[in-house]
């Protein structure tokens, strides 16, 4: 069986390869060759100078101070250092309050470890239950619950220990949704100014006969909110022209790559092979594996195949411009003040509550500009086919994890392989199966699950890479609790305990079930040690980003332009990061109760965690978006989903130790929960959803009097302009074309019925002949 010796000689390669890693990044982080690999957030903004620029040759890529390589961990106290005010002002709110998930662990789980360890612990062993019993346990085991004999009135403690934790956990989280959201309204009345807080998003615009979506929505804004609507920019469909732009980047890439490497050795001119029949290029830009093809001068090649793509891309931006049809039933649509924004946004428009839809806008660089295109009316069946599909996702994932558990107990191999026996019972191979290859093995089949989940999430529609990343998250988190967490103690207890179902009577089942789910200790605490410990001291490592980097920089780099956009930042990744996080949520308050030597590797986790994104976030991370912090209740909820099945789990693990009279007093668990719950979604969430009238108005009162010349429109103009306009050919620029930096100019009316909007276009009429022919028709 899995000793303690076992154990601690698997946390013991853990350790070290975390702390391999540690010494790696500590040595590699100070050669000014890497400078721009772990520090980019600051060259970003321009507040750190390239050290390759200056000193002695060899010094330019290799630090000679070694007094530097002593003092390797001092990057630990000096993430630390920032204050969490100038945290938020250089990172943004959404990072600040992502720390902040590890925080919270800390404060739950580091009083939980204490209680459990001088109450809970002393309880379970001193008991000989196991000893006495044919099932498999480890060591480990006898610190459980599943030590404690049936019936006994030791359960009381537990059941003692559970309302205390439980109360705990909910104090610890009123108190950061409470932190959290005034941090959030904070955030919003004293950032600056920014086009989402005057904008609103408005879709399924009802088609009309007599009017264009742009005529309609301007008439529609005018009727309806005449004091306060400013401008608009209806939405295109412009996937074809992104794609055309994308691809013309690659082109430019792969261009600048042989004009390099050509002015680096001019004796011979870059050539590949390409498909080439009547004429007509078949596939680019290397033939069937550079093997076959006719041979081409490539910088002429792809000299050729930009100025094509060009003219297509001019074709296209017309065709988009001048076509009706490309305009979709959709709008950004700005007020002159937030108060107006927010009462658009928060209202309904129409008698028919399935038109004119309205919605906070997402600010520019979160909107994901695919989905814009995507007919409102589909969403729905959209969804519908992603609900289903990950359906199946998640349950028939359990397959290969049920394999994977099977690799977590030496003694299920023995008895199912026995030929192996002398070679699993070596002790470095045995610890290493125990220690290391289960997490591994488990991670390598959940690598491919998040890029999975992005696409359903992308496929439904979502309209931000905020609301995408959210999306992702809830899945991810779903999948996780349904395949690693039960997946892993149920496929683990029935090949565990294969030999017991088969000798004993059906009744007998659920008890040996009861009492193997904390026995499945031992699987989670190699789990966090891999994915947790040595997991998080790969992610600061940043090996992959700084190969990247280096092949970039030899081969494609020529400028400092060049080099700075060969950088890597990358982003938090809320979409893997949190749910991996909820994870050990769900591990810690599930196996506090039931085996509480969990708690210690959890615990190191979140402290390890903390320190290694703290210092992520401050030097490396450059996010796309800021929400601020609206991801903040769906983090409580899955917390509160950890606690209720955590006291779930205890119930039905009760129920087969003959403690019956600590049911009924279970029972009211859940229920204070959900409703401490559902008290924090009234008193809190709406701080999350919605935008106050009170701070709305208070923010433009206090704008008014300090700009009273603001130029708002010009201000917010071009904001919502599709990036593929905003530059000739491509996105570089930040310049639109004149055809987009003016509204459409509107036609008069030609509805003989003014049913839904009696305003003529502005570029129509004068505005007071607007206003008294308003008069003459209902509002709408």
């Amino acid at each position: 069986m899995a000793t303690l010796s076992d154990i601690g000689l698997a946390a013991a390669i853990n350790i070290l390869t975390a702390f391999a890693f540690f010494i790696a990044f500590a040595i590699l982080r100070i050669q000014p060759v890497n400078d721009r690999v772990y520090f980019p957030k600051w060259y970003i903004k321009g507040l750190r100078s390239n050290p390759l620029s200056t000193g002695a040759f060899v010094g330019k890529f290799v630090n000679l101070d070694f007094r530097s390589y002593v003092n390797f961990l001092n990057w630990m106290p000096a993430a630390l250092q920032m204050p969490e005010p100038e945290l938020i002002d250089h990172a943004g709110l959404d990072s600040a309050v992502y720390l902040r998930i590890y925080l919270i662990g800390l404060k739950i789980f580091v009083p939980i470890a204490f209680l459990a360890f001088s109450i809970l612990v002393p309880v379970n062993w001193t008991n000989s239950t196991l000893e006495r019993s044919n099932l498999t346990y480890s060591d480990l085991d006898k610190l459980s619950i599943s030590n404690i004999p049936r019936g006994s009135r030791r359960f009381w403690t537990h059941l003692v220990m559970a309302y205390v934790f439980t109360f705990w956990t909910c104090n610890v989280l009123k108190t950061e949704y409470e932190i959290v959201a005034k941090m959030r309204l904070h955030f919003l009345a004293s950032e600056k100014r920014r086009p989402d807080q005057f904008t609103v998003l408005v879709r399924n615009v009802p088609p009309d006969p007599d009017e264009s979506v742009s005529e309609l929505v301007e008439h529609f804004f005018l009727v309806n909110h005449p004091s306060d609507y400013l401008t608009y920019q209806v939405v295109y469909n412009a996937n074809e022209l992104s794609n055309l732009v994308n691809k013309k980047k690659k082109m430019k890439n792969w261009l600048d790559y042989y004009q390099i490497k050509y002015s680096r050795n001019q004796s011979r001119k870059p050539s590949l092979k390409v498909f080439i029949v009547d004429d007509i290029l078949l596939k680019s830009p290397t033939g069937f594996l550079g093997l076959f093809g006719n041979r081409v001068d490539a910088i002429d090649h792809y000299t050729s195949e930009i100025e094509k793509l060009s003219r297509e891309i001019s074709l296209e931006r017309d065709k988009i411009v001048n076509n009706p049809k490309s305009i979709m039933p959709a709008a950004f649509v700005s007020f002159k003040t937030r108060w107006g924004a927010a009462v658009c946004s928060q209202t309904q428009q129409s008698r028919n509550p399935t038109v004119w839809l309205t919605e906070w806008a997402p600010e520019p660089r979160d909107v994901y500009w695919d989905n814009l295109a995507i007919p409102f009316v589909s969403l729905t069946l959209r969804r519908l086919v992603i609900a289903v599909a990950f359906f199946f996702l998640a349950f028939f994932f359990m397959i290969p994890i049920a394999f994977v558990q099977s690799l977590a107990n030496i003694e299920g191999i023995e008895k199912a392989l026995p030929f192996l026996k002398t070679i699993i019972e070596k002790k470095v191979v045995k610890s290493f199966i125990q220690g290391f290859l289960p997490g591994i093995a488990l991670k390598i089949f959940l690598i491919f699950l998040p890029s999975i989940l992005m696409l359903m999430s992308k496929f439904e529609g979502f309209i931000s890479l905020s609301s995408l990343e959210r999306r992702s998250a809830t899945r991810y988190y779903i999948f996780q609790f349904i395949n690693v967490f039960l997946g892993s103690i149920i496929t683990g207890t029935a090949f565990q305990q294969l030999d017991n179902f088969i000798h004993q009577s059906a009744t007998q089942i659920p008890k040996t079930v009861g009492v193997s789910i904390p026995m499945k200790a031992t699987f989670f605490i190699t789990y966090i040690m891999v994915d947790g410990w040595a997991g998080v001291a790969g992610e600061i490592l940043r090996l992959k980003p700084l190969i990247i980097y280096h092949l970039k920089n030899f081969f494609m780099v020529k400028t400092e332009k060049d080099r700075k956009e060969a950088m890597d930042p990358g982003t938090l990744g809320f979409n893997t990061g949190e749910p991996q996080i909820q994870l050990y949520f769900l591990l810690g308050l599930v196996y506090a109760v039931v085996s509480p030597i969990l708690l210690p590797f959890i615990i190191v986790f979140f402290a390890l965690a903390y320190v290694v994104y703290r210092h992520q976030i401050i030097n490396v991370y450059n996010q796309e978006y800021e929400s601020a912090a609206a991801f903040w209740p769906d983090v409580h909820g899955r917390i509160i989903v950890a606690v209720i099945v955590s006291q779930l789990l205890l119930m039905g693990l009760l129920s087969t130790k003959e403690a019956a009279q600590s049911t009924p007093l279970l029972i009211t668990l859940p229920v204070l929960t959900i409703w401490f719950h559902m008290f924090c979604k009234g008193r809190y969430e709406p701080a999350f959803v919605r935008y106050p009238l009170q701070e709305a108005m208070m923010k433009d009162t206090l704008e008014r009097a300090r700009e009273p010349n603001l130029n708002l429109k010009s201000f917010l103009q071009n904001a919502y302009i599709h990036p593929v306009f905003k530059g000739e050919d491509d996105s570089d620029s930040d310049e639109a074309p004149e055809e987009f930096e003016k509204e459409p100019d509107l036609v008069p009316t030609k509805r003989q019925s003014r049913r839904n909007t009696p305003l003529p276009s502005k570029h129509s009429g004068s505005a007071s002949s607007s206003m008294r022919e308003a008069q003459d028709y209902p509002l709408l």
